[in-house]
This record gives structure tokens, sequence and C-alpha cells, in this order.
């Protein structure tokens, strides 16, 4: 039994895990399988370490298997194999009475504000399970977490069949946007400037444009007879694509807000007003859309196999940040925590 421990300046040390016996409500795992995020990243390269404060156990895009239930847990059985949705709400805000607890006012987020998934064993909230059908491996479990990202990306655009569909970014995220919004029957694009990300998309059938050599504008008011994207998502988190994303919206169109911007970007309001355009914000999960996302995968309706780039044992969890960082050719990289699965 082990555990991965951040320790900063992208390192860390391998140690003894340990087994929290769960509580009341609570569920302990044995963690399958983690994968590496965007986030996981940014915590890897240092700029999260005041919010992680290290050393910590991080990692949250994870499967396992339920080993052992607290009190009166009633929605999983030991042997139960789950998905783990890692928001850990109050109930008591003013968000959360809306309910919207996904974006409550008290939320921590499992894996950066309290220890995370890269240990064998990992004692969690029953309320933040989902489980697994036994035609979805532990695998592919692991890729339900940014999958339900998506799902909750597309519902907050209000995707619809027919709609022309522009996801500005064709990394992990974006192109599980654009999977998800072609599986709702959108004709989808991806704008994207690396190459080879752009060749990953054509591969598993969304066509692209190079924003660099291409003129985008030119281009979806080509491909959709002038009108322009009934949707667009921004998911680059760069200044170039909140320009362009006002100009290629249709008239009336919808702009979902999917990356983290580093510094406030340059918003033209003036074509909001012009072309009475929406801006809607789309942060992290609800309950649904980790539901809609197992779905995706047990019906076939998504082959998210070409997404993962490696697995690889827990002892080398570093060379997998390592093999990520930088890498526009790696999607997902998965971490195993047992011999067993």
């Amino acid at each position: 039994m082990f555990a991965a421990q951040y320790a900063g300046e992208k390192t860390f040390n391998i140690q003894p895990g340990t087994t929290v016996p769960p509580g009341p409500g609570e569920v302990r795992l044995s963690v399958g399988y983690v994968g590496i995020c965007g986030t996981d990243m940014h915590i890897y390269h240092g700029v999260m370490d005041a919010r992680v404060a290290p050393p910590q156990i991080i990692g949250h895009e994870m499967s396992g298997v339920v080993a052992e239930v607290g009190e009166g847990v009633k929605n999983v059985v030991i042997g139960d194999h789950v998905v783990v949705r890692p928001l850990d709400y109050c109930l008591n805000c003013p968000a959360c009475d809306a309910g919207h607890s996904h974006v409550c006012q008290n939320l921590k987020f499992m894996g950066i504000d309290t220890p995370g998934a890269f240990q064998s064993s990992w004692t969690v909230k029953s309320r933040t399970l989902h489980k697994l059908p036994s035609n979805v491996s532990l695998k592919m479990g692991a890729l339900v977490e940014p999958l339900a990202v998506a799902c909750h990306d597309v519902a907050r655009a209000r995707v619809a069949k027919g709609e022309d569909v522009v996801v500005i970014g064709g990394g992990p995220i974006g192109q599980l946007v654009a999977m998800v919004a072609k599986a709702k029957g959108a004709n989808v694009i991806i704008s994207e400037v690396n190459a080879t990300r752009r060749q990953f998309s054509e591969d598993n059938g969304i066509n692209t444009i190079d924003p660099i050599n291409q003129d985008p504008v030119a281009e979806i008011a080509k491909v959709t007879n002038g009108k322009g994207a009934d949707v667009v998502f921004e998911v680059s988190g760069v200044q170039p694509a909140v320009d362009v994303m006002t100009e290629i919206a249709a008239v009336r169109g919808r702009i979902c807000m999917v990356a983290i911007h580093s510094q406030k970007p340059q918003v033209d309001l003036f074509k909001f007003f012009w072309k009475e355009l929406e801006l809607l914000g789309a942060r992290v999960y609800e309950h649904e859309d980790f539901e809609q996302a197992i779905k995706l995968i047990a019906d076939g309706s998504l082959d998210l196999e070409p997404l993962i780039s490696s697995v690889s044992k827990i002892n080398d969890i570093g060379s997998a940040f390592a093999s990520m960082d930088g890498n526009p050719s790696g999607m997902k990289a998965l971490v195993s925590l047992s011999e067993e699965f």
C-alpha cells in the first residue's frame, strides 16, 4: 500500500499508505487508477503551492473499488466499482441552498484543498460516489471526471442537434467537449494551433481549423453559410481566443467560458450588444453530469481509449508527470495504484 505525496518543485515522495477507517456516511476505497489533469500539472509546476500546502497527496480523476463502508451508508456496498465526484460542499451557503452545491461558496476541492487520490486507500464521503456499470473498466472509469466536465460545459451551453459548434482549444478538455457536442448531434469544429492536436481531432472524426495559418472568421463563415457558430466554447485560456470568439459567433450565439484565464482578458462587449450574444460560465460539474458521462462510456457513444497516452505505476508517478510536461501529444496519463486492477 503506497501514497504519492507532492513535495513541491516537481517532486513526489513515495511512502507507505495509511488506512483510514470510514466514519458515519463515509466509504474507504481501494484506488484503481488516477488521471493526471491540467490542474495537477499546475500543481506540479508549483504555481498552486500556497493553496495545496505541500507536502500533500493530490489527484482527483480516479476510479476504485469500495473496500469498507461506514455507518449509515446505503448507496454503495463493498465490491462496487465507483468514481468520486471530488467536491466537498457545505450545504449551508446561499449557493447550496439554491441547489448549486457544485459552486458552493465554501467549496473544498478534493485533491487540492484536501488529500486526494494518489494513494492506495482513500476514505471519502459516500455522497461523492457514483457507481460504474459492469461493462465500464476501472481504466475507463478514471476518465469519467474529465468527461463530466465536458458534459457540464455542453449542458450549460444548451447544445442541440444540428447546431454549429466551435471549440477553441484542442487539449484534453477541448477534445472531450467536442466529442460530447458531436454525440448530441452538433456539427463540431476544433480550432487548435498545434498540428499534433489537430491530427488527433481529425483521427477521431472531428474537423479542425488552424487559426495561425487560416482565418477563423472566414473559415467558420464558409462552413456555416455566413451564419457563424451557434455555440462557441473557449477552452484555451489565451487572449487571441477571446478576441475571435465574439467574431465567429452567430447572431444570438452562445459563448461558453470553460478556460481559466491567468489574467483578466479584454472582451469585445460591443459584439454582445450588436449580435445579442450570451456569455455562459461553466465550472466543474453536477451530479447529473457524472451520470451522463458514465452513460456515454457505458453505451458506447464515445470511444475514449485514444485519449489514454500512458499508464504508469505509482512508483513512476514522477516520470508520468514529466511525460506530460509540455507534451502536446499527451492527452491523458493514468497512474495505477494497485496490482490487482
